[in-house]
């Protein structure tokens, strides 16, 4: 993996991984070019200039595990979520492009051969690399 993000080429972009759970509003994972993910920061999407791709297809949650190249910035605001009752750090999109609909494991459970649903639907996990 660390060769991967040395080869990632350094710009005005950003890497996500979209983290479905149904009962939370976040929307994945968001990191740096050359970063690893264990870098990366949970985020709450801004759509006001851009959807999330599953919202733009009204497919809410079927690009779970996806990664993409986004467009946007931080705005540096931060955004309560109420499910985890945890406040997250605001994205706001303004584009995106897919990368992978079957990218790399980064989570534990991916590793561990767990299915989603044996991950509790309360657990919020972290990525490991």
């Amino acid at each position: 993996m660390a060769q991967k993000y040395a080869a990632e080429t350094p710009g005005d972009y950003f890497i996500g991984r979209r983290y479905y759970k149904p009962d939370f509003k976040f929307w994945g994972y968001v990191r740096r070019p050359g970063q690893p993910w264990s870098e990366s920061q949970l985020v709450m999407l801004n759509e006001k200039q851009k959807l999330a791709p599953d919202r733009e297809r009204l497919d809410f949650g079927s690009d779970n595990n996806y990664e993409y190249k986004l467009y946007g910035y931080f705005s540096g605001d931060k955004v309560y979520e109420p499910a985890s009752n945890t406040i997250y750090p605001e994205f706001v999109l303004k584009g995106y492009e897919v990368l992978s609909t079957n990218p790399p494991p980064i989570f534990s459970s991916q590793f561990s051969g767990r299915s989603q649903a044996e991950v509790s639907r309360y657990q919020i996990e972290k990525p490991q690399l």
